[in-house]
């Protein structure tokens, strides 16, 4: 195959792999990185001084350079796109085969068709996400599994509307390099999709559309921007035909969430609420400034807690304010065979759909089919026919820096057994990711990169903080952490041996005295 000048791919490419790899597609890659790579690092290195700064001492707050910005009323985000209008339920989850079929036949109204944290970056992951993605477009995705199952795509216009999550800003792409640099991950993942398949939904009377992940700033977001105006004057399509979700699954953008609309306001569809990145993103840049920031067991920590409520509350109100889709977070239970779990699953599921409906979101995340028709029906309770409530401005809500930081009001304690299931998801989880599965069900609920990273920065806050166990009455100590871990390893099917790098791998980013920023990046390093 024929690549741009100074553009190489160092992985093996497959019989089909070009049909995304296109001249278009990898021109833009080129593009983009040339025009982007350098303002992409220094982004990354102002997010590395703030945490310095937070670790230093200082504290967040809304950005006074931006007031100006958030006192304006008279700007909106652009009207819905199509097939984006009606978002009641949204399923999740990785781009294997399986699930494109399963996840586009769900009847939800939209999937997020992960390249992010249900997925690994194995390239073969990496471009056979894409080819399945393009395959479901064209509709030729039908198979039949080794057990004789077939899977199957129902009509066009009973099919979830796709929406791709890119990595985010810090992953490279170490098989794509420009010029001899590794490219963004993020922006190879965007264009081999808007250069191929997110031009056959625009045929569809569609779009390409995206969900934006792990951002920290609404610079960060003017960087999607011109990332998406660059990518729409060289494929020829009008400004304004990609949209994109920004998941709020940090804190320091939970400061800058009508800056973040703002900033891509032709191209915005609103914001999500990201339940457990934010948690991982509370305890990263917080770590070390003690009782005032520490969390108790991940389990005990529901949305109702005065930080996590400010922070939702707040992102409705935001959204509306401006027109935006408010988009409520992951319910990740997994119905079983066991009815009883079964029962207080969907139970649980009901009550947090519930809770969100009320407050004013105009739809959420499930993580299996199964989940489906429980938040379609809990939002259809409370939307009726109508296709969201934007138009609820919840002008009620008043929220301070003080209650987005508010997180020594969090009741619940820290046990033994949080800190086993933490070692315990971890590891299965790096387990899992190493071999190529990004998506994985462990102890009855769908894991993917965000519960792995919340469970590994727990065992580092606990263990560096002292903390003593409610329920044993233990420290947290290397010594603790190092039995739990052959203890917890030891329960797991298979040969100890079969766990070496996941737990080497959990042990780097969880107990180390210099605290790792991102697992995955960690992880990638060992991954061909």
């Amino acid at each position: 195959m024929e690549l741009p000048d100074g553009l190489t791919i160092t992985a093996e490419i497959g019989e089909r792999d070009t049909e995304v790899l296109t001249p278009a597609a990898l021109d833009l890659v080129a593009t983009l990185h040339r025009q982007l790579g350098a303002r992409r690092l220094e982004l990354l290195d102002a997010r590395r001084r703030r945490r310095q700064e937070l670790a230093d001492g200082g504290t967040l707050d809304f950005l006074e350079s931006t007031a100006h910005v958030r006192a304006d009323d008279s700007w909106t985000v652009a009207a819905p796109a199509p097939g984006l209008v009606d978002r009641r339920v949204e399923i999740t989850g990785p781009t294997d085969r399986k699930m494109t079929v399963n996840a586009l036949n769900s009847g939800a109204k939209t999937w997020l068709a992960d390249q992010e944290d249900a997925n690994t970056p194995q390239w073969r992951s990496v471009v056979g996400g894409q080819l399945n993605l393009l395959d479901a477009i064209e509709r030729r995705i039908d198979f039949t599994n080794e057990a004789g199952k077939s899977y199957a795509l129902k009509p066009d216009e009973e099919l979830a509307t796709i929406i791709v999550r890119p990595r985010g800003w810090h992953m490279d792409e170490k098989h794509v390099l420009v010029d001899g640099e590794q490219t963004s991950g993020g922006l190879v993942d965007f264009a081999l999709y808007v250069a191929t398949a997110g031009l056959r939904q625009i045929e569809k009377g569609l779009g390409p559309y995206f969900y934006l992940p792990k951002m920290e700033s609404h610079l960060e977001a003017r960087l999607w921007n011109e990332a998406f105006v660059i990518a729409q004057d060289a494929l020829g399509i009008p400004r304004g035909t990609i949209r994109a979700t920004v998941l709020i699954e940090t804190i320091p953008a939970a400061f800058e969430m009508e800056e973040i609309l703002y900033e891509l306001r032709e191209h915005s569809a609103g914001l999500n609420a990201g339940r457990w990145d934010y948690l991982f993103s509370v305890v990263k840049n917080f770590r070390t400034r003690g009782s005032d920031f520490l969390l108790p067991d991940r389990n005990q920590i529901t949305m109702t807690v005065p930080f996590m409520r400010a922070y939702t509350e707040l992102l409705v109100a935001t959204c509306h304010k401006r027109g935006a889709h408010a988009i409520g977070g992951m319910a990740a239970f997994i119905p079983s065979k066991d009815e009883e779990a079964n029962a207080q699953a969907y139970a649980k599921v009901r009550a947090d759909k519930a809770r969100e409906a009320g407050d004013g979101f105009d739809g959420s995340w499930v993580a299996h089919p199964g989940m489906v028709a429980t938040c379609k029906e809990v939002f259809t309770d409370v939307l009726g026919d109508r296709p969201n409530q934007i138009d609820r401005k919840r002008e009620d809500v008043q929220v301070a820096a003080a209650d987005l930081l508010s997180v020594d009001k969090t009741p619940g304690t820290v046990t033994e057994a949080g800190l086993r299931n933490n070692v315990s998801v971890g590891i299965q989880y790096l387990q899992a990711w190493l071999g190529g599965l990004g998506a994985v069900a462990i102890f009855g609920l769908m894991e993917d990169a965000a519960t792995a990273e919340i469970s590994r920065s727990q065992v580092w806050q606990w263990l560096h903080n002292d903390v003593t166990l409610a329920d044993t009455g233990h420290t947290v100590t290397r010594e603790l952490v190092d039995r739990i871990v052959a203890e917890e390893v030891a329960k797991l099917p298979g040969d100890l041996a079969d766990y070496d790098e996941a737990r080497s791998t959990f042990m780097e980013v969880a107990v180390a005295d210099e605290y790792v920023d991102f697992l995955t990046t960690a992880a990638y390093e060992r991954m061909a």
